[in-house]
């Protein structure tokens, strides 16, 4: 994995103070919650090599431990992790465009009579 959420994970060894090392595997969290919610959406399942990599964890068993805690929807069975799809996504609603154009062009004119 490439990029700025392995650098973020990465950071971790390297905190300046031990104080640091708790905002950091909470940032750590977040991240690796980002990085499965978007493999969830991008794939049906992943081999268990496959997620502890992305995830970045260096056992299974740490993996293991993250999937029940956090995403206990995903089973897993013959070395892989099955990600539940979400239902399929109901069309979104038409927005009403002229409406919002109207409104901020109008919100636009008060400005310019403000200033």
């Amino acid at each position: 994995m490439e990029g700025a959420y392995n650098r973020v994970l990465s950071a971790r060894q390297s905190v300046p103070h031990d104080t640091y090392v708790y905002f950091m595997d909470l940032l750590a969290k977040t991240v690796r919650d980002e990085i499965s919610g978007c493999s969830e959406k991008a794939y049906g399942y992943l081999s268990i090599t496959d997620a502890k990599k992305i995830l970045m964890f260096s056992s299974d068993q740490e993996l293991l431990d993250y999937i029940s805690e956090e995403h206990p929807e995903w089973e897993i069975k013959d070395c892989c992790v099955f990600f539940r799809r979400a239902k399929e996504s109901q069309p979104c609603k038409e927005i009403p465009a002229l409406q919002l154009i109207n409104q901020t062009l109008s919100y636009a004119r008060e400005l310019e009579r403000i200033v």
